[in-house]
């Protein structure tokens, strides 16, 4: 998955470094596009030397390698570089570069939605003590928002249940989708795939976490069986297929990223258990 970048390791304490001249740096325009160099699959970032006077923030480090996120304006010219959207990154490269690419993603997101106090509307402030938003006006303090969400294997004998978005991103999926207010997450999961394809379903277990940053979620896996004989009765302004197929017969994601691939790659080989 898109975090299993070993023998690299994410460090994510928050620190005051301040930035230096070989330090990445990520820039996104208004759009969310990531301002990076794609070469041989791989991502490289703007160094600090190569943008002119910018405020940045730092976010995280990658083994010894730190990255900072500029914030507002900045002026950069550079012929080997452009603006690419989050997806086209994921469907292009891979590494550790693009784990880095998400999370500052999750962090850009949560920066650009946040610039005012949503309790007086003064003007928020990156904390100097921990990663948050402090207004010195009335003291509110705001952290990055997370989304909790769930991806479900649903089992019936010797098949899955498939899915296929009716729109974004074109390949083979799993039933997915957000915890509600009051919700634990097994029951999000009974009702998710409840809404979406009419299946009832027993003997929920989680299987296993993924970060998911161009969401700015955390995503929660979870196997279940089908309770019944589980005729589906697919929602069609969510999907725009919902079958039972035979393990042998599952065609995978076209990369090993997301924590739905590996779900529906442990079924096709038989690896999965359920109590």
């Amino acid at each position: 998955m898109i975090q299993d970048i070993y023998p690299s390791k994410l460090n994510n304490t928050y620190k005051e470094y301040k930035l230096t001249a070989e330090d990445n740096i990520l820039l996104f325009n208004a759009e969310g596009e990531a301002y990076v160099r794609i070469g041989e699959e791989r991502i490289s970032f703007a160094k600090r030397k190569d943008v002119k006077e910018t405020t940045a923030v730092y976010m995280f480090s990658v083994d010894d390698q730190k990255y900072f996120l500029a914030l507002g304006e900045t002026d950069i010219q550079d012929p080997e570089y452009g603006y690419h959207t989050i997806r086209e990154l994921r469907d292009r490269c891979t590494g550790k570069e693009l784990f880095a690419v998400f999370t500052a993603y999750h962090l850009w997101r949560w920066y650009a939605d946040n610039r005012y106090c949503g309790r007086c509307a003064g003007k928020l402030e990156p904390s100097r003590e921990e990663r948050a938003l402090v207004c010195p006006s009335c003291g509110n303090v705001v952290y990055p928002r997370i989304n909790p969400a769930v991806i479900v294997g649903v089992i019936k004998g010797e098949k899955l249940l498939i899915t296929k978005y009716r729109k974004g991103y074109a390949h083979n999926a799993l039933v997915a989708g957000f915890t509600e207010i009051g919700e634990t997450l097994e029951e999000t999961v009974a009702r998710e795939v409840k809404e979406e394809t009419g299946v009832r379903v027993k003997n929920i277990r989680y299987y296993k976490s993924q970060p998911w940053g161009m969401a700015q979620d955390i995503l929660a896996g979870f196997y279940c069986e089908a309770d019944g004989e589980g005729e589906i009765h697919m929602d069609e302004n969510e999907l725009k297929y919902a079958e039972w197929v035979k393990r042998e017969d599952i065609v995978l994601q076209p990369n090993d990223l997301s924590l739905t691939n590996e779900m529906m790659k442990v079924f096709k080989e038989g690896k999965e258990k359920l109590k």
